[in-house]
């Protein structure tokens, strides 16, 4: 017996015409493809145009007529859906999809992208394999993104677990950065793991809502079974004999398993500089990390130290209400427009991501495209161009003419604060930064921008290189991370009794994957050496390729009934090789600036020089030809 499809009222046919207004044209035109099959859907008058900067096209550049005719089909095909008609192109792949990707972008997109985005999208299905019952268990250290996302999956893959955690929740870097202005710089939806979608209600999620969304997950995938709230890893220390991992925690607690899961992230430590007097100051001082919760700065004269993202959340978001704001800043940053970063979500757009077949997916895979590799030929230095002073290439001086452009407009007027904003480096060269109210606030008269480096804070102020002397009430610490001491303060160690700190020295760290390392056996890593996003993008994407290929390794090592895996040296050497090698031909490595992607002697520590489609395919599937192996003995089999 079959069921007949309900109906569609005509409320609901006048709900989703009103929608459809708001809609994302690019992201319609595959999905009425995918719903009619009619191939005329890919040919003019039905291309959008190609997305300006990092903008969201919502319009395509069709005229209005054409518009129309997208929108009232798309309503025809939705409407026919929902009486019981199915989808003509339900999982389009390979080649097909490729066409898709094209047309929704409007640009060429290379063939190899094809695979990534079904995997994304659904269009393929990729689910977790199960590990048969066996000698794997393992501790994961933090319930952040990696930590959430890792304690998902081993629970898909049946592998014992429990998550180890120094706060009092999930969360993370979210959890604990309450600073005014906190926010990401990724699309919202593009901000979130692939097998958990929401309705966001900002382009740009700030803090508490990317804390709640977290929260969600946690409690969607009941996570707090595994978690241990407040409890810190203070030392890791790896038994060959037994092969297992042994942890100690500030509490005196001891824990052994199998396989050890770092998911603590790159901006966990917050950076204190050793600047003369900084302890001599009497009121409060702090890092942006540690913002004390009940701090009124209403009427204060306040004092930032550093000029990058996050310095760039919180001069916004305070300047109104302080009474003056003297922000120092050693070098200016390049920051990008964004046509929707202040805008909410209308409510009409969850309504299309619900009723529209393939919107959601396909709206999220137009966000990757333009914040993911779009950009990365542009980071590539062209030996023979003659410009090396200001840019890489030729597309990436056409970067840095349409953000100077912008900047000027945004400061016309003030040529003292252009001359003070204007990078003299290429653009990318440092995290490229989108505008949040930066080059407003600069403007107002309560705001004073110094170009100096911080030389002392004296008892009542901050006195800059330059020779700068402000009194101030409070300052605060836009200073950074740890980024180049993965895994800090813990001291983890290896099978030869050599820890983790002085294999690596003390910011020189590298691994094959950047998850794993020579004479660590078990030992994993999430967002580790080289996996930062310098040119754009989401690093749930990567913390998902991450996660995924561990757990394929764990999965294979139950399967094949082994006790221990240690990557090889010459694999993991070859590997930082060709990271380095790559690294040489882009702009991270250009004299003209400082970044805190490469450590004191140039070598680019925490950045990523590979295409992030390129990274998915490296971590698809564990070869454990890299690694040495070891199987379980009779022991370990009872």
């Amino acid at each position: 017996m079959t069921e007949t499809p309900p109906e569609t009222s005509d409320t609901d046919a006048a709900d989703l015409a009103a929608a459809l207004e708001h809609a994302n044209l690019p992201a319609l035109v595959p999905v009425l493809y995918q719903l009619t099959g009619d191939r005329a859907w890919l040919q003019d008058p039905y291309r959008p145009s190609r997305s300006r900067g990092m903008d969201n096209n919502d319009s395509g550049g069709f005229p209005p007529e054409v518009a129309a005719r997208i929108k009232d089909a798309t309503l025809d095909a939705v409407l026919t859906h929902e009486t019981g008609t199915p989808p003509a192109v339900p999982a389009p792949v390979g080649d097909e999809l490729r066409e898709l990707l094209e047309l929704a972008n409007g640009e060429a997109v290379p063939a190899e992208y094809a695979d990534m985005a079904a995997e994304d999208m659904g269009f393929t299905p990729s689910p977790t394999p199960a590990a048969p019952d066996g000698d794997i268990d393992a501790i994961v250290i933090g319930a952040g993104i990696s930590g959430m996302l890792a304690a998902i999956t081993l629970r898909e893959a049946g592998i014992d677990h429990v998550v180890l955690e120094k706060n009092d929740d999930v969360g993370g870097c979210w959890l604990e950065n309450v600073y005014p202005g906190a926010g990401v710089d990724t699309p919202s939806h593009l901000y979130s793991y692939s097998f958990a979608p929401r309705d966001w209600r900002t382009h740009f999620g700030k803090r508490d809502e990317v804390e709640q969304y977290l929260r969600g997950v946690a409690d969607d995938h009941d996570l707090h079974k595994v978690i241990r709230f407040g409890t810190e890893v203070l030392t890791a220390d790896y038994d060959a004999d037994s092969a297992t991992w042994t942890v100690h925690t500030e509490h005196g607690e001891r824990l052994t398993a199998r396989i050890l899961i770092s998911a603590t992230g790159a901006l966990n430590r917050p950076k204190i500089p050793a600047i003369p007097g900084i302890d001599d100051f009497r009121g409060p001082i702090f890092h942006t990390a540690a913002w004390p919760e009940e701090l009124d700065l209403t009427g204060k004269r306040v004092a930032v130290v550093g000029s990058g993202a996050s310095a760039m959340q919180v001069v916004p978001a305070i300047a109104p209400t302080v009474s003056q704001l003297t922000v120092f800043q050693r070098s200016p940053q390049w920051i990008a427009p964004n046509d929707v970063y202040f805008s909410e979500i209308d409510d009409a757009v969850a309504l299309l991501m619900e009723r529209v077949p393939f919107y959601r997916a396909w709206y999220r895979t137009r966000l990757a495209w333009n914040f993911n590799d779009r950009v990365h030929p542009a980071l590539q230095i062209d030996p023979e161009w003659p410009h090396p002073d200001r840019s890489v290439n030729v597309i990436n001086d056409s970067h840095r003419r349409a953000f100077t452009r912008y900047l000027e407009s945004q400061l016309d007027g003030r040529p003292d604060l252009i001359a003070k904003a204007l990078p003299d480096y290429p653009p990318f060269g440092k995290r490229m930064l989108l505008d949040n109210g930066w080059f407003t606030a600069l403007r107002r008269d309560n705001v004073e921008l110094v170009t100096e480096g911080v030389e002392e804070i004296t008892p009542t102020g901050v006195r800059g290189s330059g020779g700068t002397d402000a009194d101030v009430d409070v300052v605060i610490l836009a200073t950074g991370f740890h980024t180049h001491r993965f895994l800090y303060p813990m001291r983890v160690t290896g099978r030869s009794g050599a820890t983790l700190a002085e294999t690596w020295g003390p910011e020189n760290a590298h691994a094959y994957l950047g998850i794993t390392v020579p004479d660590f056996p078990n030992l994993f890593i999430t967002c580790g050496p080289g996996t930062a996003l310098g040119h754009g993008g989401s690093f749930i994407t990567v913390a998902e390729c991450q996660v995924r290929y561990i757990v394929d390794t764990l999965v294979t090592m139950a399967r094949r009934g082994l006790r221990a895996v240690e990557v090889r040296p010459e694999v993991e050497s070859d590997y930082t090789r060709r990271h380095d090698e790559a690294h040489e031909k882009m702009l991270w490595t250009h004299p003209g600036m400082t970044n805190w992607y490469r450590n004191a002697d140039g070598r680019v520590v925490s950045t990523m020089p590979w295409r992030i489609v390129d990274y998915w395919s490296m971590t698809r599937r564990a070869d454990l030809a890299d690694y040495r192996t070891e199987p379980a003995l009779p022991a370990d089999e009872g």
